[in-house]
């Protein structure tokens, strides 16, 4: 989901007590902060815990932020310092580098990601019911072998390949998914 507001506007807003403010941050940082808790070998109902324990720290410590751009930095590091503290209670291992300082650009890598993946979501909820049900099928995790996808779908083995491509096809013609493409291809000029 593409978030239009100020990261500043939120926090002001989220001091003032505003729920929508802290609901949109929670939406916006919640796939981060759980990245951080994967990266460092917690996961499930602990992770759940560390994410709470998180935007209880946040909650605490708003008005000491002094540079709201730096609100998913503060939130990595307290995600990062929370799972060492369960992990050490729960006495099992630290991986190294879950430890190390995060590397130069995490966190753009990350929000480029998140922006990806809601192109390609919004791209998919404007495909046809037939376009979406076989492109999910094909990359469903594990793919879907092409004979149970022709049973599902009712279309000929054959014609699940070509049928693919007109579907991504579509897809490219989308706005949301052809202005990422556009801002990939200026990149690796």
């Amino acid at each position: 989901m593409r978030y239009d507001s100020p990261v500043e506007a939120l926090l002001d807003n989220a001091m003032a007590g505003v729920e929508s403010a802290w609901k949109e941050i929670v939406a916006r940082y919640s796939p981060l902060v759980f990245s951080v808790c994967h990266r460092c070998g917690v996961d499930g109902f602990d992770a759940e815990d560390v994410v709470g324990n998180v935007w209880l720290r946040l909650i605490a410590n708003l008005a000491k932020i002094r540079e709201p751009k730096a609100l998913p930095k503060w939130l990595m590091t307290t995600a990062r310092r929370e799972c060492v503290v369960l992990l050490r209670d729960k006495g099992r291992q630290i991986p190294k580098e879950a430890i190390d300082q995060t590397a130069p650009g995490t966190v753009e890598v990350f929000l480029l990601d998140a922006e990806r993946s809601d192109a390609v979501r919004r791209a998919l909820a404007e495909l046809s019911e037939s376009d979406r049900a076989l492109l999910e099928l094909l990359f469903s995790d594990p793919p879907t072998p092409y004979v149970a996808i022709s049973v599902h779908l009712g279309i000929p083995v054959g014609a699940i390949g070509p049928t693919r491509q007109r579907c991504l096809a579509r897809m490219r013609r989308i706005p949301s998914v052809a202005a990422l493409l556009h801002d990939c291809q200026a990149r690796t000029r």
